[in-house]
């Protein structure tokens, strides 16, 4: 009988760039508050990978205390380009910006990446991974990989997956994914934090 297999994803804390609504991919925003709580997991965390930004980063130190985290680029959000610290009244009425709106798919801003290079990277790490990974990136990348793997069809702008958020995808074994097939179940992990001792 095949073992369950699990990854879980994790959203940076939120960040000034978020508090401001602005475009936020490959800027290295930090966090609004660079201290919090760690968290109690459903499993023992031995090793955490990411996003190599500086939100990811501080996340997983907040979260993961004196944990190992190894950095993947890979795990990056969208390269945002021209947008990048923009907001959208500043962007609006921008053809470019309209343009990248109605197809973000297979547009990208002048100077980023469209969300189908994203997916490609993304699912390249996401595939990679161990059972009962732990990975902290962002909310695109986040929403892409559960737009993909959902057992329910749900596109990628329906997913809210806040700052913060934990998910966990779990799977027959890990050839499921890699061949592309909806997860078992896919879920939102409470989150709790854990007590002092």
């Amino acid at each position: 009988m095949a073992c369950t297999h699990r990854v879980y994803l994790v959203r940076h804390l939120k960040t000034t760039a978020n508090e401001k609504r602005q475009y936020c991919g490959w800027t290295d925003s930090g966090l609004v508050l660079e201290e919090g709580d760690a968290i109690e997991f459903p499993v023992e965390v031995k090793h955490v990978t990411g996003s190599d930004l500086k939100r990811t980063r501080q996340t997983a130190a907040i979260y993961f205390p004196g944990v190992e985290f190894t950095e993947d680029a890979r795990w990056r959000e969208c390269h945002f380009g021209d947008f990048e610290g923009k907001t959208f009244e500043e962007l609006k009425g921008n053809v470019d910006y309209t343009k990248w709106l109605e197809n973000p798919w297979q547009q990208s801003p002048k100077n980023g990446e469209t969300l189908g290079q994203v997916k490609s990277r993304a699912l390249e790490a996401f595939c990679e991974l161990p059972n009962e990974a732990v990975v902290v990136t962002h909310g695109g990348v986040i929403r892409l990989l559960l737009e993909l793997f959902s057992p329910e069809p749900r596109s990628f702008w329906e997913w809210n997956v806040q700052n913060g958020s934990i998910w966990q995808f779990e799977c027959a074994d890990e050839q499921q994914w890699k061949e592309g097939k909806p997860c078992t179940s896919l879920l939102e992990v409470p989150i709790t934090a854990k007590r002092s001792t």
